[in-house]
């Protein structure tokens, strides 16, 4: 009985593995000890232990260990990409770039304590919005001016301070949907406004709207189609119309622009700026700071100070405000943008839609020099919603691969993103700078 009962033991490889105990006396595991802390080694050995148990192998422990220890290299869920895709506002890659001058102030404000809602000269309680209320006021001519997360939160902050309980009334060629299944009825029912719809899907007369004009009435919304666009038999009132009637009822128009153009380029003419709406007499005005405007997440509002200060007393502005990271890179964003030459060569987003085609192609030409590739004419656009027309003479290395090879490149460190197209992965370099083409060259070189 004694040699059938041991026979039975042995016949079970699981046995043989090591404790949790036993394996955290390696030295190897000691020094993932001292990087990850006892409790996440702990967790990744007995993760180790387990693959082990499942595969019903009696794994060695240095097998355990180098097991445990990838578990615990692995990179951040969140991590920078090389995109090689040729879209610039990228919206599934982050969008915006920031300008190196953008990031050193995030940098710096994150390091340490900030002056965030502290005013230095007075020794007292400051506010958060007064640190862009100037640089908005002078770059776009507006009284005053404030930040929040995003554009979606402008627009339902402006329409919740002004036309809560009240009517908005917009055109029906208007509703549009943006990112990820939001759309603007949506966001207007969430400022307990009420939405008056106007006209046809094509064709909106300034009669349309004046003709719901009345006392409920709280606002005129105007929401840029900034990603798509409408061709053939259209008509729509101008900004200026717009607000000519708005104001003849006591009621302000909301200008939603979307894209946040702010510096004027020969290549992206078609998209309105903030400064051209309130000039056409809007008395609120909305955009996207990590759009056109090259900076980080945001939402840009801008108008008359009678308007504005309704915005920022409103109870919402406290739960949608913009944070201290992102308030330190669109003000050095900003800042930039007093120079529009030095905004073109300064700001990635602008650089990169305002390159010459020849630079493009060179930078391909290296590419393809490194990696054996052939360089192909390609379309890069714009993305994140702004100038949807719009297309930008490229450049790509073609490779062979496909699909194969865009998975492939999507597992390296860092990530590259390029778009496979009639069963070739194409790597498009108007989104690649020059430090990107090493990283794709080691990172087909990989095994």
């Amino acid at each position: 009985m004694a040699w059938s009962y041991n026979r039975r033991m042995t016949a079970n490889p699981l046995r043989e593995l090591p404790s949790v105990d036993a394996l955290l006396r390696r030295d190897d595991i000691a020094g993932l000890v001292e990087v990850h802390g006892r409790e996440r080694v702990v967790a990744a050995l007995r993760d180790a232990l387990q693959e082990a148990r499942a595969a019903g192998e009696a794994r060695p422990a240095d097998r355990l260990a180098a097991a445990a220890s990838a578990a615990l290299s692995r990179p951040p869920s969140l991590r920078r990409v090389v995109n090689a895709t040729g879209v610039i506002v990228h919206t599934n890659l982050g969008r915006a770039p920031l300008a190196e001058e953008a990031v050193r102030r995030a940098s710096e404000v994150a390091a340490g304590y900030s002056n965030l809602e502290y005013d230095l000269a007075g020794g007292r309680r400051g506010s958060r919005h007064r640190h862009l209320s100037g640089l908005l006021a002078e770059l776009t001519g507006a009284d005053d001016g404030l930040a929040v997360n995003n554009n979606a939160a402008a627009v339902l902050l402006c329409l919740a301070a002004v036309a809560a309980g009240g009517e908005v009334v917009i055109s029906r060629g208007e509703l549009i949907e943006i990112g990820d299944g939001f759309r603007i009825p949506d966001i207007l029912r969430q400022s307990a406004a009420t939405l008056i719809e106007v006209g046809t899907t094509n064709r909106t007369k300034l009669a349309d709207y004046v003709s719901v004009l009345r006392p409920e009435t709280r606002a005129i919304l105007r929401v840029h189609q900034s990603n798509f666009r409408m061709v053939g038999f259209t008509e729509s009132p101008s900004t200026a119309e717009l607000a000519a009637a708005a104001a003849a009822h006591g009621i302000p128009l909301i200008d939603d622009l979307g894209s946040g153009q702010l510096t004027d380029l020969p290549s992206l003419i078609d998209e309105p700026t903030a400064r051209s709406s309130l000039e056409a007499g809007s008395a609120l005005v909305c955009f996207s700071g990590d759009k056109l405007l090259g900076g980080p997440q945001a939402g840009v509002i801008v108008g008359t100070a009678d308007q504005v200060e309704r915005v920022r007393r409103h109870p919402l502005a406290r739960a949608l405000r913009i944070d201290k990271l992102s308030l330190a890179a669109l003000e050095a964003t900003l800042e930039l943008h007093r120079d529009p030459a030095r905004a073109a060569a300064r700001i990635p987003v602008l650089r990169m839609a305002s390159q010459p085609p020849a630079e493009v192609r060179a930078r391909a030409e290296r590419l393809a020099a490194l990696i054996g590739g052939v360089v192909v004419a390609t379309t890069a656009r714009i993305g994140g919603g702004a100038v949807p027309l719009l297309e930008l003479e490229s450049h790509a290395c073609s490779l062979e691969g496909g699909e194969r090879l865009a998975a492939r490149l999507r597992c390296s460190e860092p990530p590259v993103v390029g778009r496979v197209q009639e069963g070739r992965m194409l790597l498009d370099c108007t989104t690649l700078q020059d430090s990107d083409l090493p990283l794709i060259a080691a990172a087909l070189a990989a095994p």
